[in-house]
């Protein structure tokens, strides 16, 4: 490869990861507007509630610990106006499926099979949860799940943000 080939393949390289930086949400912007995606599930109704979008993935331990202390958090702060939205990154729908008959989480669940709001989100691991606001703004993001500190932190801000005035 040449120089100049060089220098404009450097370049268009870090175009790209500006584009990629720039979609990144972030605490205090609203979050995507899930029904532009297309998501295999029922979207739940979100309007007026607290919202705690829940990436995650088959494969991953983690998330295999989350879901029962999530469906506890699910059925505990449900009547209150909190909805807890799954969104898997799995490619295929099979290790989803199974995965969904195994846990039989108490929480609406979705699969982003093509990875395009995860991309717009820019979900650094799985699994990370999006706490969003009545009005639809991002206001905390919880990488990883770390069991009962994790669930304890959310409580918390689930109760908070559920608490404000409109």
């Amino acid at each position: 490869m040449s120089l100049p080939i060089k220098i404009i393949a450097g370049l268009a390289g870090v175009l790209t990861l500006t584009a990629v930086a720039l979609a990144e949400v972030k605490v205090g912007q609203p979050f995507p507007d899930l029904a532009n995606f297309a998501l295999e599930g029922t979207l739940p109704a979100r309007e007026g509630q607290v919202v705690l979008v829940d990436f995650w993935a088959t494969w991953c331990a983690p998330c295999k610990v989350s879901f029962p202390a999530y469906s506890e958090l699910q059925r505990e702060l449900a009547g209150r106006g909190f909805v807890l939205l799954a969104v898997s990154v799995d490619k295929t729908k099979g290790p989803y499926d199974e995965f969904l008959k195994r846990f039989a989480p108490a929480f609406p669940t979705m699969r982003d099979g093509a990875q395009k709001l995860v991309a717009e989100v820019k979900v650094p691991a799985m699994p990370t949860s999006y706490l969003i606001d009545r009005q639809g703004v991002l206001r905390e993001v919880h990488s990883g799940f770390h069991g009962a500190e994790t669930v304890r932190s959310l409580r918390e801000e689930i109760i908070k943000l559920l608490e404000e005035k409109p």
